[in-house]
């Protein structure tokens, strides 16, 4: 018997060639035709295909030209390749040969279901795109929690840490990544069931996996939350009305005097941007202006100072976490949330910064907010001194006959406390020594004279004076040794603070008032029980802030979360570090209340 050579060499309408399965010996055999049955009858019956005689080849049959029945449209990917084809017709050693190839026929009822479908989720997806129906417009917008959000922590993706295109869940308040089919946030939509978000940098509100945007007025507070706009006019009540708010929870809070959350050891940056967002012409800049061209740390000054004096706030407390993380990385983590530094240190660097932010000049004056506020000039006179023996090998110390004057720009005044009497008696040991502010101002008179580092020196301040006067009182010291802190009590008035005698060619008094205290708490060492001290014999420190409110004339004293009224007749009672004076307008001089 004769068998089917290998090189049989198939037309090129090859796929259009009905199944044939061989089965043992080809040339006994009968070819077996495989074809699914179609739904519809043809019009036209083709000629049925008569058995192949024994002595008659594939290749005759085929070009014989007898009918066959209509080909059906294949999946050709589904076909074998033709040496595949001819290998497998190849009879194997154990004599039983078989070779099946069904290809996978799709009817033309199956492809008019597809196309149908198709269609159907094209226009779908189109009228989806545009916004859903009238009747689907506030589809999950009833799932939306405003109880969990809270905006003020750093815009990054809770699960890959970018902060590119984030979205936060309006359900749960999570932070995720992008709104495509493969992001984080389309994942959390299908798993969570959680479907509104929004995006953290356009203030588009989404729902996914849908992913059509959502325009209703109702959502218009969320995206006030997540940055807080002003007009002038807003701008301009803040200082002349009693602003009393209620939060989500049925709270009352005061717009501008709300808690800052101390997230480990930030309290020194808290009670800093406090008194910074009470000063006007600085509070109302990074209100109206656009900050968006800035760089990021006068961007984050700006949205928490906004946020800050929030009318519509959904809680009463702000966190500083965002200002934050910019400041950690600005300051190579000189400043960080988890270790306590000296807020006099944290201000003179974040204001220099802050001026350079905002397109100030490193030599120009005046040429940012920043200056404008709060520089002023002053002049220094030093005389240089020098230790000479006398024949009698006593040290004398002379004064050069020489007296040099600089004039130098400032952004805050140095205010040195009297030292501490070393001997004390059993009662001394009780008192804490009080001195006036104007006494340690005196410093700026143009008389009193300080030796250091082998000069003498005299400092008189000249005008104009800044818009904002800002006292340091000096009350740490530190050596080789030991850390020393000086608990003078500085006593002053809240307002009406003459600084006409400390200025050069003043001719009338120039009324200061009192807009921010920060004052110092020597506290225990977290670890250690109350009253004790560290191994190294340091204590720790607390800060708090009281401020001026305005509206209400009133003094709020804030301490991270705590927020209370305060006496302005107590004010003094703590351990003052850092002040806020600003100028009066009016020239007449206020009544103390």
């Amino acid at each position: 018997m004769s068998k089917v050579s290998k090189a049989v060499e198939l037309p090129a309408f090859k796929r259009q060639i009905p199944h044939f399965a061989f089965s043992g010996d080809t040339q006994n055999s009968t070819p077996v035709i495989s074809i699914q049955k179609h739904h519809r009858q043809a019009t036209a019956q083709p000629q049925r295909m008569s058995k192949r005689a024994p002595d008659q080849t594939l290749e005759e049959l085929v070009l014989s030209g007898i009918g066959s029945p209509r080909a059906k449209r294949v999946k050709t990917d589904s076909i074998a390749d033709e040496e595949e084809l001819l290998n497998a017709s190849e009879t194997p050693a154990n004599g039983v040969g078989k070779l099946s190839l069904q290809p996978t026929v799709v009817s033309d009822n199956e492809e008019e279901d597809d196309d149908m479908e198709e269609m159907v989720e094209e226009r779908e997806s189109k009228k989806w795109k545009d916004g859903p129906p009238a009747e689907f417009s506030d589809l999950y917008l009833d799932t939306v929690n405003r109880n969990l959000l809270d905006f003020d922590f750093e815009k990054l993706c809770s699960i890959s840490l970018s902060n590119i295109n984030v979205y936060a869940c309006l359900v749960c308040g999570k932070y995720f990544q992008g709104r495509g089919q493969n992001s984080h946030a389309y994942f959390h939509a299908l798993d969570e069931n959680h479907h509104v978000f929004i995006n953290m940098a356009t203030l588009r509100i989404y729902v996914l996996p849908e992913s059509y945007e959502v325009k209703q007025k109702s959502l218009d507070d969320i995206k006030y939350v997540v940055n807080p706009t002003y007009t002038k006019e807003d701008v301009a009540k803040l200082d002349k009305e009693e602003a009393r708010k209620w939060d989500l929870s049925g709270k009352r809070y005061t717009p501008g005097f709300v808690g800052l959350n101390n997230i480990k050891e930030n309290d020194y940056l808290n009670v800093v941007v406090h008194a910074l967002a009470h000063v006007t012409p600085l509070r109302n800049y990074m209100m109206l202006e656009n900050l968006s061209s800035r760089p990021e740390l006068a961007q984050r000054f700006s949205i928490l100072v906004r946020k800050i004096w929030n009318s519509r706030a959904f809680r009463g407390h702000v966190s500083p976490h965002e200002l934050l993380q910019e400041i950690s990385l600005r300051s190579s983590k000189k400043f960080t949330l988890t270790t306590q530094s000296d807020p006099i240190d944290f201000l003179s660097w974040f204001m220099n910064n802050l001026h350079l932010s905002l397109g100030g000049s490193k030599t120009a004056p005046g040429s940012s907010i920043v200056q404008k506020v709060f520089q002023g000039k002053l002049r220094i006179e030093s005389q240089a001194i020098t230790a000479k023996a006398d024949a009698s090998d006593r040290l004398r110390f002379e004064e050069a006959g020489e007296v040099k004057t600089d004039l130098q720009r400032y952004m805050m005044l140095t205010l040195e406390l009297p030292p501490a009497p070393l001997f004390q008696d059993e009662v001394d040991k009780n008192i804490i020594p009080q001195v006036p502010l104007t006494s340690i101002l005196s410093k700026y008179d143009g008389t009193r004279s300080q030796e250091l580092l082998g000069q003498r020196r005299r400092f008189k301040l000249l005008q104009p004076l800044p818009p904002y006067l800002i006292f340091h009182i000096k009350r740490f010291s530190k050596n080789k040794f030991v850390f020393e802190k000086n608990p003078t009590i500085v006593t002053f008035p809240s307002t009406s603070l003459d600084m006409s005698p400390y200025v050069e060619g003043a001719t009338g008094p120039i009324w200061y008032d009192l807009t921010a205290n920060i004052v110092h708490e020597s506290v225990a060492k977290k670890g250690t029980t109350s009253g004790a001290k560290s191994e190294a014999g340091e204590e720790g420190h607390a800060y708090k802030v009281q401020l001026k409110d305005k509206g209400r004339d009133e003094w709020v004293q804030v301490q991270d979360l705590f927020v209370e009224d305060i006496r302005k007749e107590i004010l003094f009672l703590g351990e003052s570090y850092i002040q806020v004076w600003e100028r009066r307008r009016d020239i007449k001089k206020k009544t103390a209340a």
